[in-house]
């Protein structure tokens, strides 16, 4: 039964972008004539003009429709929302492409197939760490704070969950991909600035890679502990999580800061407000998460040292208060 519902999940996930995808293939392979002949006042030439004419809309135009509408529909009918959670990892890349191929899109060469091959590596990353944790199952759950969400709202959460979980999610991915729309945008000559960039991104995906090894590898063993009837270890303090309490979120802020130096160099650093959007959102998961962890009385004392002594995202050297010297001395 499970391995059929996966499947069901699967086929669903792998279908459900074809809209876009479609749509936006019949638009290349007709604006031409909507554009050369501007005199004929057909609904799909103007659609096609308008298309045309504003590739930003255009994209929050397909991201409304196909993932908001439809990723909301299919999330009622399952009663789950969990398809937006892998491809928070997808549309990055095909929203890279689309501004990449747009007949508008004027670009340097080579600073595009950087930032298309940066955005490929970061989402394998990204969701080769979701299947792992999600133990390779399509839809097996939603994000936990969704279903805290549903609880909470009860039965307005319905409707809630539109904004909540989808109107909220393009807001963040169309404004953190505003660097990939300008990188596409802007044909200007590499500069010191984009190798600076390239270093940032790369940085951001190595630390939350690692970060999110370690997490997985601490909680497999605890698992085998926890399976054996041994004690489980209350809190992971190895690696860069010995550093930061929160090496992951660093590591994904870093990369999305990386994007912003690339539109920082084309001169477009307006750009930085999706990222900076997403690091208070991330700021207040953090608190969320930390939150979370004192609730269990397992850990809840042994995190709330890892707290007094361990910096929260940017790793730094290990800080002890008078009160953890004077228990350990």
């Amino acid at each position: 039964m499970a391995s059929n519902q996966n499947l069901k999940n699967a086929t669903i996930a792998f279908l459900v972008p074809l809209p876009s995808i479609i749509f936006y293939l019949t638009f290349l392979n007709n604006y031409h004539s909507s554009i050369t002949n501007p005199n004929n006042p057909s609904f799909f030439s103007t659609l096609w003009t308008w298309c045309y004419h504003h590739p930003l809309l255009f994209a929050n135009a397909l991201f409304f429709f196909n993932v908001n509408l439809l990723f909301w529909l299919i999330g009622q009918i399952q009663s789950s929302h969990w398809m937006i959670d892998p491809y928070w990892t997808v549309i990055p890349v095909m929203l890279v492409h689309y501004y990449a191929t747009h007949p508008l899109a004027q670009y340097d060469w080579w600073r595009s197939h950087i930032v298309i091959l940066l955005t490929w590596v970061w989402s394998i990353r990204l969701t080769h760490n979701y299947f792992r944790r999600e133990k390779w199952q399509w839809g097996a759950r939603e994000d936990w704070r969704f279903t805290e969400m549903s609880q909470q709202y009860g039965k307005h959460w319905w409707w809630i969950s539109f904004f909540a979980v989808y109107v909220s999610q393009q807001m963040f991915l169309i404004g953190l991909s505003l660097p990939l729309y300008i990188v596409h945008f802007v044909d200007m000559p590499l500069s010191i600035l984009d190798l600076v960039a390239v270093l940032v991104c790369l940085s951001g995906v190595v630390i939350a890679y690692f970060a999110d090894t370690q997490l997985h590898d601490f909680m497999s063993r605890n698992n085998k502990l926890k399976g054996l009837g041994k004690p489980v270890v209350p809190v992971l303090e190895n690696g860069l999580w010995y550093y930061c309490r929160h090496p992951n979120y660093f590591g994904e802020t870093l990369w999305w800061w990386g994007l912003v130096v690339f539109a920082w160099s084309l001169g477009h650093g307006w750009t930085f407000i999706g990222a900076f959007v997403n690091t208070l959102c991330l700021a207040y998961v953090t608190r969320l998460v930390e939150d979370k962890m004192l609730k269990q009385e397992s850990r809840a004392e042994a995190f709330r040292l890892y707290q007094k002594t361990t910096s929260v995202w940017i790793p730094w050297f290990k800080s002890f208060p008078s009160e953890v010297k004077n228990k350990n001395a």
